[in-house]
């Protein structure tokens, strides 16, 4: 019998340039997206059945009916009949926290059942949400359009702390309270960055344009935010989608998880979590082994 294993990891829009509006009510967006070493871990096990289930740290709420993104994901491949697979979801991101937890879930089950199953991965992700088709492939990306336009773009490594304060924000009523939803895009053409440092100077010169309409819904975004510029060697503080994730960015590693350490003293129930954002392909990369039972 063989086993999948396969590693779902954040997503975490470092800016998200909200410039215009469809008719049919989608938004257009400009964003730039990296991921991160944290994330949430599939087992898949060869069966004649298909089935879901979820344990973790932050399993609470999660189904683990058809109304999973990972079983929909399933849906979406061929099987050959009496072909199935147990599914094991271990939850470490917090859901509905703006950090693409259940889209990786799907993307990852995806790359794990057609390494499974022998079988392509499916044309048409997007009907499962406009975050899979880019956590397909969990590589830094500029997202145009409403998710549809991906551009793999190049990054340095960049030193992060995410943080939590565990309340869900609805993404609706975030885009309902924009000021504005035709906002200026990013450049034509992004910089060449030689590291780090001038990587984060330059993000600071973008946005995220659902942050000021999320901290109004949950002040404690402003918080989080708040508390995340006091820590030392900050240097920038932002809000992921549409929230209620924060990161903060750092020069090293190091600092990172120093300041980790502090909130945790600071705010110890405040979900966290440290690593370097960038590329996360081949740590997503599903993995086959023998049982041993």
């Amino acid at each position: 019998m063989r086993i999948i294993d396969a590693f779902a990891p954040a997503k975490i829009n470092l800016t998200l340039h909200v410039i215009g509006q469809r008719a049919d009510g989608y938004h257009l967006l400009d964003s730039l997206v990296a991921f991160g070493p944290m994330g949430d871990r599939l087992v898949l096990r060869e069966s004649g059945i298909l089935s879901l289930s979820v344990t973790g740290p932050e399993a609470a709420g999660v189904p683990a009916d058809p109304s999973n993104l990972v079983l929909k994901a399933a849906a979406l491949l061929s099987r050959p009949a009496g072909q199935g697979a147990e599914i094991h979801l271990d939850k470490y991101l917090p859901p509905a926290s703006g950090i693409g937890g259940g889209s990786s879930d799907a993307a990852a089950a995806l790359r794990a059942l057609a390494a499974l199953w022998d079988h392509p991965l499916p044309a048409e992700t997007a009907q499962l949400g406009a975050d899979v088709p880019m956590c397909l492939t969990p590589r830094p990306q500029r997202v145009r359009g409403i998710g549809e336009a991906l551009d793999l773009v190049s990054l340095p490594p960049l030193p992060a702390l995410l943080v939590n304060p565990r309340v869900e924000v609805p993404t609706p009523a975030i885009f309902k309270g924009l000021d504005s939803k035709d906002n200026p895009p990013m450049p034509d053409v992004l910089p060449t960055f030689t590291g780090a440092p001038d990587c984060i100077d330059w993000l600071a010169t973008q946005r995220n344009d659902l942050q000021a309409p999320a901290i109004a819904s949950a002040p404690v975004i402003g918080e989080v935010l708040d508390a995340l510029m006091t820590l030392p060697g900050c240097r920038l503080a932002r809000m992921s989608g549409s929230g209620a994730t924060c990161f903060a960015l750092f020069e090293t590693l190091d600092a990172a998880q120093a300041a980790e350490a502090t909130l945790a003293q600071r705010h110890p129930g405040w979900w966290r979590a440290s690593g370097m954002l960038g590329d996360q392909t081949q740590k997503a990369q599903p993995h086959s082994r023998a049982s041993s039972s």
